[in-house]
C-alpha cells in the first residue's frame, strides 16, 4: 500500500507528510481489498482533493544543462531530489593539496606522440632534382695530318628520381661533329653482373667507362656538391678541364701579311664612304635564242672602286625575285692570257698580277655601252649623284637620257568567226573565249523570279498557200529565259500531224546579226504583230488572259503601245463579264 502511495506521489513530483495521510491509506487499503490494481489506484488518487492537514511539498530534479551568452553549456548537479545537498561532486580539502601538488600528467593526461610523417615516393621527393658533372674524353683521329687525337667536353647528368642518366655534348661552332645528345637517358650498366651506376658512385677526380668509352670527370656544379656532401660523402678537389688542342688552335689569331700599298686606301674610303654612282642600263639578248631586252642597274661604288649589276623586276617577268646578277666585286678590264706555267693561280681567283686594268668611274658614261665580264649593257640614264660627280671630277655636262622604251605593241583583235548555226549564238560564242568550253552566264536571279510564269498567244501562219492560212498555233513565250516554242493543237481530218512546231529557242528579230543580236521581247508581241520565226511569218491574233494581267501588274517595264494593244482586245470580253455578273 505504501509502494501504490509513493508511485502517485514520484508522478505529481510531490513530498506528503506521513502524520496527515492516514484517510488516504485507509483508501488504498480499501481497493487493494477490493482487487483493485496500483495504477488504478494512483489514477483515482489523482482526483483527491486536498484536505486539511495533508500537504504536498515539490522535488524538483536539479537543473544542470543550460544558456549562457547563446552558448549551451552543463555544469554538476549540487543537490539531489528534494533539494538534498550532494556531496558527491565536491572536493575536501585534503584532495585539493593533492592535486596542486601532482605533476601536470594528472591535469593534461599523457602527451600525445606526434604522427609519423606521410610517405613520400622517391619520384616525388627527387623530381626535377638533377646532379651535372663536368667531363671530357678523349677521341683518337686516325685520317688527319693536324691532329691525333681530340678532346671532346660532355656533361653527365644523374637523375635522382629514376638512378637513370645521360650524356650531353654542348655544341661547339664549326665543329664538324653532330654534338647535342651523346647518350640519351637510361640506366647506365657498370659491370658485367647487371649492376647499374649509382650516384655514390660519382665523385670528381674520378674515371667512370660507359659503353666502352672512358669518361674523366673533373667538376660538378653546387647543387651536386652540396647533396653529395649532405648524404656523407667526401669530394675529391676539383681538376681542370682539359681544351682540345685544335679547337685552341683555330681560336687564335692568324697573322696576316699585307704589302704595303703607295696608294692611300684608306684615304678614299673616308672619303667616298656610302657615296655610290648609279646608272641605269638594258642588256639586249635579243640576238639568241629567247633572248630579251633586260633593264639592270648598275652600281659604281666609290670607296673601293667595286662594281654591283643588280637587275630591275617588273611584275609578272616570271623570273625568280633575286636581283643580283653580278654581286660587288672589282670588275677586270684587260686581263692577261692564261699561262699554263701559272697553274693553279690561273684558275682561282683574279689578283692584280692577271689583271692590267679594273674598270673604274670614267669607263662608264651615259649613251655608251660597257662589256662586264662578257655582257655588252648600254648606260641610258644616270641619277642626280652621278651627274653631278662627273661634272665635277671629269668636267662632263652631257646627260641627255636615251629612251630605250620598245615601242607599243600593236594590239591584235580578235577575229571571231561566223556563226555556223549549231546550237545558241551565246553558247558557240564562248568556245572562242577559251580553250576549255565555258557555259555563258545566266541571269539566276531572273530565272527565279520568272519561273513557271508563261505567257501564250494565239498566232497564225501567214502563207500564199490557202491551207497554211487556216492553221492555228500557240507561241508561249518563257520569262525566264527569253525563249519561244510554237504548239500546233492537231485537228481531227485536217491532214496535219500537230504538235510542237518550234522547240524552246531564242528567236531573232529581222535585221539582227551575230554581231548585235536582237531578240524578241514581251514588248513586241501585240494584237495584230507579225512575228517572224525564222523565215516563216506569224500574226498574232489572240492572247491569254494572264498576258494581261502580267502586263498590268508590271506597267513600268513595258512601252504603253503594247499593254493598250492588250486592253483594247480584252475591253469586250470584261465588258461582257461585267454585264454577265450583274
Amino acid at each position: 500500500m505504501w509502494g501504490v502511495f509513493a508511485l502517485w506521489c514520484r508522478q505529481k513530483k510531490l513530498k506528503p507528510i506521513k502524520a496527515g495521510v492516514s484517510h488516504v491509506l485507509d483508501f488504498l487499503q480499501t481497493g487493494l481489498d477490493k482487487g483493485l490494481k496500483p495504477n488504478t489506484l494512483v489514477r483515482q488518487i489523482g482526483a483527491y482533493p486536498l484536505l486539511q492537514g495533508l500537504r504536498f511539498l515539490p522535488f524538483h530534479r536539479s537543473q544542470t544543462l543550460g544558456y549562457k551568452n547563446g552558448f549551451s553549456y552543463a555544469r554538476l548537479p549540487t543537490t539531489g531530489i528534494g533539494r538534498e545537498q550532494l556531496h558527491v561532486n565536491q572536493l575536501s580539502q585534503a584532495e585539493l593539496d593533492e592535486l596542486s601538488n601532482k605533476r601536470p600528467t594528472l591535469t593534461y593526461g599523457q602527451p600525445k606522440q606526434a604522427p609519423p610523417s606521410d610517405f613520400i615516393p622517391a619520384h616525388v621527393a627527387f623530381d626535377k632534382k638533377v646532379l651535372k658533372f663536368d667531363a671530357y674524353f678523349q677521341e683518337d683521329v686516325p685520317v688527319s695530318t693536324e691532329e691525333h687525337f681530340r678532346i671532346r667536353q660532355v656533361g653527365i647528368y644523374y637523375y635522382l628520381e629514376d638512378d637513370s642518366m645521360s650524356v650531353m655534348e654542348p655544341i661547339v661552332e664549326n665543329s664538324g661533329i653532330p654534338q647535342g645528345k651523346f647518350i640519351k637517358r637510361q640506366r647506365f650498366p657498370k659491370n658485367d653482373r647487371g649492376d647499374h651506376y649509382h650516384w655514390k658512385d660519382l665523385n670528381r677526380g674520378i674515371n667512370i667507362t660507359i659503353y666502352g668509352r672512358t669518361f674523366r670527370i673533373v667538376d660538378c656544379d653546387p647543387f651536386t656538391q652540396t647533396f653529395l656532401e649532405s648524404q656523407g660523402i667526401e669530394l675529391n678537389p676539383p681538376e681542370r678541364m682539359i681544351f682540345d688542342p685544335y679547337m685552341e688552335l683555330r681560336k687564335m689569331p692568324l697573322r696576316m701579311y699585307i704589302t704595303p700599298s703607295n696608294f692611300d686606301q684608306l684615304k678614299q674610303f673616308l672619303a667616298f664612304d656610302k657615296k655610290v654612282l648609279r646608272f641605269y642600263a638594258t642588256w639586249d639578248d635579243t640576238v639568241n635564242l629567247f633572248g630579251e631586252n633586260r633593264r639592270f642597274i648598275i652600281h659604281y661604288y666609290l670607296a673601293d672602286d667595286t662594281v654591283e649589276v643588280r637587275e630591275i623586276h617588273e611584275r609578272n617577268d616570271g623570273r625568280d625575285p633575286f636581283p643580283i646578277l653580278i654581286r660587288q666585286q672589282r670588275l677586270p678590264k684587260n686581263v692577261n692570257d692564261c699561262n699554263p706555267e701559272t697553274f693553279p693561280s690561273s684558275v682561282l681567283e683574279i689578283s692584280d698580277q692577271e689583271v692590267l686594268e679594273w674598270f673604274t668611274a670614267k669607263d662608264f658614261a651615259v649613251g655608251k655601252s660597257t662589256t662586264l665580264l662578257g655582257r655588252s649593257f648600254f648606260i641610258y640614264d644616270c641619277d642626280e649623284f652621278t651627274q653631278q660627280y662627273y661634272r665635277d671630277k671629269f668636267g662632263i655636262a652631257d646627260f641627255h637620257p636615251v629612251n630605250v622604251k620598245p615601242p607599243p605593241q600593236e594590239e591584235v583583235k580578235q577575229v571571231i568567226p561566223p556563226y555556223n548555226g549549231y546550237g545558241f549564238l551565246e553558247d558557240s560564242l564562248q568556245n572562242c573565249f577559251s580553250l576549255i568550253p565555258q557555259p555563258p552566264r545566266r541571269n539566276f536571279i531572273k530565272m527565279l523570279e520568272n519561273a513557271h510564269k508563261v505567257l501564250r498567244y494565239k498566232v497564225k501562219l501567214e502563207s500564199p498557200n490557202p491551207d497554211d492560212r487556216k492553221r492555228h498555233f500557240i507561241l508561249s513565250y518563257f520569262l525566264s529565259t527569253d525563249m519561244i516554242s510554237i504548239y500546233e493543237p492537231p485537228i481531227r481530218n485536217s491532214g496535219i500531224i500537230g504538235g510542237k512546231y518550234l522547240g524552246k529557242t531564242k528567236v531573232p528579230k529581222p535585221g539582227s546579226t551575230t554581231e548585235n543580236p536582237m531578240y524578241y521581247e514581251p514588248a513586241d508581241l501585240t494584237i495584230g504583230a507579225m512575228v517572224e520565226v525564222f523565215g516563216h511569218r506569224f500574226i498574232i491574233t489572240d492572247a491569254d488572259e494572264y498576258v494581261l494581267n502580267y502586263l498590268e501588274s508590271n506597267a513600268e517595264s513595258f512601252p504603253a503601245p503594247t499593254l493598250q494593244s492588250l486592253q483594247n482586245h480584252f475591253a469586250p470580253h470584261r465588258a461582257a463579264r461585267q454585264e454577265a455578273h450583274k
